[in-house]
């Protein structure tokens, strides 16, 4: 945002269009006569047209360009900059996201259950505000994709480029949840939440998801569980990474619904399941009302004068004027 501290300077603004007539147009210019030799150089004082002439007019709207900026300057162009601060800590938040091929059944058309499910945690990452947010991605194995941080477009950045590859094909709740409360053990947020999004049963991973979520418990996290998609026949799409060919098929889904309810009521959590994206667009909207913090925050504001550079760069037109009349074209006054 840009303001002025002087505004009332830009008025002499409205005198430099009288100026440049009584100075070029006006009949009674004064008493002085500045030519150059450069210009008139035959007989009587009848102008050359030409380069020479076209310079000497142009170094003449180089000066009054130069005043021009000199005068915006005097009127104290600043960049304002505001700024939240929050005075009061948010909640530690990370999102553990199944990345087993089963998640690319398209069974929420035109999406697959992954695309769905980035899609939804892009709008709740986006409605939060001073809460550190991490992400968590398994399947066979699990990896922590991004730290807990308040840097939201970096975190979007790392959420949009996960992909179904690279963590085998198993499904290890118990891994994904270990990993994020680990992650989160050392928090002193005012509230630690995980939210796991997974389409299958756990079958993976040595440690199993009743163990990680006794540990979270102790640790004082919460875990909401979602389970994603619709049990029964899904179509699915799946590349093969080695030779890029697209294989087609169909997977019958279901996920353990008694085992997601136990580890969110041994947190403290809850258990949803989103059978749409409407619905999964609900639960995040419900989790989103569920964990707020108290807000403080106070508004500050930067100012970053302007100024200097409208000077200068006055100042060179002005001066790119005298050398080019009084140097080149050697006006004489």
């Amino acid at each position: 945002m840009w303001n002025l501290e002087s505004p009332a300077a830009l008025l002499l603004l409205l005198l430099l269009p009288l100026l440049i007539y009584r100075v070029h147009f006006g009949r009674r210019r004064g008493g002085r006569i500045a030519f150059s030799y450069r210009i008139w150089g035959g007989s009587g004082f009848s102008p050359q047209a030409g380069a020479r002439v076209l310079l000497y007019r142009l170094s003449w709207g180089l000066f009054w360009i130069g005043l021009g900026l000199l005068i915006i300057a005097a009127s104290g162009p600043v960049k304002i900059d505001k700024r939240e601060v929050f005075l009061s800590q948010g909640l530690d938040i990370v999102i553990v996201l199944d990345e087993s091929p089963s998640m690319l059944a398209q069974d929420f058309k035109p999406e697959n259950r992954l695309d769905t499910a980035k899609r939804m945690i892009r709008q709740f990452i986006q409605g939060r505000e001073n809460d550190q947010i991490g992400l968590v991605g398994f399947s066979e194995e699990a990896v922590l994709r991004a730290p807990a941080t308040g840097d939201y477009p970096h975190l979007l950045g790392t959420l949009s480029a996960v992909q179904v590859a690279g963590l085998g094909d198993g499904t290890a709740i118990g891994m994904g949840l270990s990993l994020a409360s680990f992650h989160l053990q050392s928090s002193d947020a005012a509230g630690r939440i995980i939210i796991l999004l997974t389409d299958g049963e756990n079958n993976a991973g040595e440690i199993g998801p009743e163990k990680a979520a006794e540990l979270a418990s102790r640790l004082g996290i919460r875990i909401y569980c979602i389970g994603i998609g619709r049990e029964g026949e899904a179509y699915m799409e799946v590349e093969d990474p080695e030779t890029g060919k697209v294989v087609t098929g169909t997977y019958i889904g279901r996920f353990d619904e008694e085992l997601l309810k136990k580890i969110s009521a041994v947190s403290g959590g809850r258990y949803f399941q989103a059978s749409s994206p409407v619905t999964l667009a609900a639960i995040f909207e419900q989790i989103d009302s569920l964990e707020k913090t108290e807000k403080r925050s106070r508004m500050e504001v930067e100012t970053a004068p302007l100024h200097r550079g409208f000077v200068i760069m006055g100042l060179i037109l002005i001066l790119a004027d005298f050398l080019i009349r009084k140097g080149w074209l050697r006006e004489v006054v």
